[in-house]
């Protein structure tokens, strides 16, 4: 399980887009990568389609590997964590797993 959620802010940490910011728009937790709006980009040669009917050069995002970002949190790149949260509810007690910023305990979702 990865603690990085689509849609955070990251900031990469390593590689040639070192430093970094942006958004994370796929996660493949699988694999154990990441797709980081306007990192790692690439040059991809296309053909003429339907889409893209001149063809040519398209740049595009590439996935990075997980380990190579860190989440945004006020500023700073921090690692993230996890909490375990119980509530009682009607007499039933729930759990509910909570992600946390490491040096400061800050709940994020």
């Amino acid at each position: 399980m990865t603690k990085i959620k689509r849609g955070d802010r990251v900031v990469v940490t390593a590689g040639k887009d070192k430093g970094r910011e942006g958004k994370v728009l796929i996660v493949d937790a699988k694999k154990g990568r990441v797709v980081v709006e306007g990192a790692n980009m690439v040059k991809k040669h296309s053909k003429a389609n339907q889409q893209n009917p001149t063809g040519g050069i398209i740049e595009r995002e590439s996935p990075i590997d997980i380990s190579n970002i860190a989440y945004l949190h006020k500023g700073r790149a921090v690692r993230l964590g996890f909490v375990v949260e119980t509530a009682e509810r009607g007499g039933k007690i729930t759990k509910t797993k909570k992600r946390v910023a490491r040096p400061s305990g800050d709940i994020i979702d």
